[in-house]
């Protein structure tokens, strides 16, 4: 199946002179969200013991995803939004900043983690989530998103020290 058909450009949006990959055909099409859990599951990253999903688009995927593998999914949200004790990690953005966060009991030291996104831009938040799992004892088995705009790098930039995989690279 081709997953890049399932995304829809949207110019300008959020602001004039970006070109957003809209998923939404691909949410709309149980095929297609079965396609991409399928891929994910067949990406060996070796033993996985959860899924860390950054919110929100990570989890329309990350929850199925450890579904099928058997494991249990920790949300990575922004400030303010986990009701128990967290940690959090905060990173530079190309116009600022940012931060996410996990509750601290999340992950069990030793345990290994995907972190799964929709979307991998400058690698960013990838990254920071990344940190994360790690600062809670983790160790991150990979990270994986639906989809790559390989133009901006982050393998090489942000995400040098860790290995991710994309189902749908553009640029």
């Amino acid at each position: 199946m081709d997953l890049a058909s399932f995304l829809r450009d949207v110019p300008d949006f959020p602001k004039p002179g970006i070109l957003f990959k809209d998923i939404s055909p691909m949410l709309a099409s149980p095929e297609a969200m079965r396609a991409v859990t399928d891929r994910f599951a067949t990406l060996d990253f070796g033993r996985v013991d959860k899924i860390a999903g950054i919110e929100s688009r990570g989890f329309l995927f990350g929850v199925p995803l450890a579904m099928q593998l058997g494991v249990g999914f920790i949300p990575i949200r922004k400030p303010g939004k986990l009701p128990a004790k967290t940690r959090s990690v905060h990173y530079d953005l190309e116009y600022g900043s940012d931060s996410v966060e996990m509750h601290e009991d999340a992950v069990a030291a030793g345990e290994r983690v995907l972190v799964i996104d929709d979307l991998l831009a400058t690698g960013g938040t990838m990254a920071a989530a990344a940190q994360l799992v790690e600062a809670c004892g983790g160790t991150v088995a990979g990270c994986a998103c639906v989809i790559e705009l390989a133009f901006l790098q982050a393998r090489a930039n942000a995400l040098a020290e860790r290995r991710c995989e994309s189902l749908v690279a553009v640029g």
